[in-house]
């Protein structure tokens, strides 16, 4: 026996806002919401989920988990473009000048992964 993630947790001031900008980034679509959270996932249901849970302070540290995206059907370029026009930010946590990938933060700070190799330079690599 194994457990599956179900859902990933993010918390907001403004839930409304983080959960349009992952379904803008991911291309999903609000499933579920109630008077604490929304809840974002894949078109048909099927699989992971985030819930953006309200809380009523905002970040102030490091987020010790993450996600790490790559870029599915451009290039990587062209991937961190539209994250940065949708609302994302550069930020340092204190990654080096060489690393391979860009860290990101949503509109409220939590920082993600844009990863240097494209889901179709994985897939052709395997």
């Amino acid at each position: 026996m194994t457990s599956r993630i179900a859902a990933l947790a993010i918390d907001a001031v403004e839930p409304r806002v983080v959960a349009e900008f992952w379904c803008a980034v991911l291309g999903w679509t609000v499933v579920d919401t109630a008077p604490d959270g929304i809840t974002i996932g894949p078109a048909g249901g099927a699989g992971l989920t985030i819930d953006v849970f309200a809380v009523p302070e905002r970040k102030s540290v490091k987020n010790r988990l993450h996600l790490d995206l790559r870029a599915d059907g451009g290039s990587t370029v062209e991937e961190l473009r539209r994250l940065l026009d949708l609302g994302a930010r550069r930020v340092d946590v204190g990654q080096g000048p060489d690393v391979s990938w860009v860290v990101l933060a949503d509109p409220e700070g939590n920082e993600f992964c844009l990863l240097s190799r494209t889901v179709q330079e994985m897939l052709s690599s395997s």
